[in-house]
């Protein structure tokens, strides 16, 4: 059995932000594991799906970010898993728009969310997914809670799309396996908006 969990704000306030990138990712990976209903359940909307055989349980924490770990915590201590078969989905200022790097274990890096995760389950030995927002201008809390410009949109499904194709790996291949395909892929610009000269006439 794997774990995945995504990070983020519950809320329609929150819905479309870059902190919410790891919901956003889960709910993709929702249709590739063919999950069933989602239902309420241990401070987390959750739902369940398989893939190659192998049950797959996909975790959004309804507890806001700061407080992921608890939430982290009720589901490992319920279905009995190791720390090592779950799997943290979130968003990374200090990497490039559209960057994603997945590691097996390593310090927050600064994400309230998975500095939660690491305090309640008393390891850093926690496979991440981490997916690059870009630092943008101003502070780091408005940098998170702000939305995608619309260049960014643009590219945001494919985003979402090679994140979810890189948790799909881990499951199906391990960490080492999906960490050589994923870690690989470079960053996409933005795409820009068409000048008036490039608008069809």
């Amino acid at each position: 059995m794997k774990i995945v969990v995504g990070l983020g704000n519950p809320g329609r306030n929150y819905a479309g932000t870059r902190h919410n990138l790891g919901f956003m990712v889960v709910d993709r990976l929702a249709r590739v594991v063919e999950a069933g209903e989602g239902r309420g359940r241990f401070q987390s909307a959750i739902t369940e799906g398989r893939l190659n055989g192998e049950k797959i349980v996909l975790v959004k924490p309804q507890t806001y970010m700061n407080l992921s770990g608890n939430a982290v915590r009720e589901i490992i201590n319920w279905y009995h898993a190791a720390a090592g078969d779950l799997l943290i989905v979130l968003d990374d200022l200090d990497l490039a728009y559209s960057t994603i790097r997945l590691r097996g274990n390593g310090s927050a890096g600064g994400h309230n969310g998975l500095y939660s995760v690491i305090e309640q389950l008393g390891t850093s030995e926690i496979p991440r997914l981490r997916i690059g927002i870009g630092r943008g201008q101003g502070a780091a809390r408005t940098q998170v809670l702000s939305r995608f410009t619309e260049e960014e949109l643009r590219d945001l499904p494919a985003l979402i799309e090679a994140a979810s194709e890189c948790a799909s790996r881990w499951i199906a291949d391990g960490l080492i396996a999906a960490m050589n395909q994923c870690n690989r892929r470079e960053p996409v610009e933005p795409t820009p908006s068409p000048t008036a000269s490039e608008m069809p006439s």
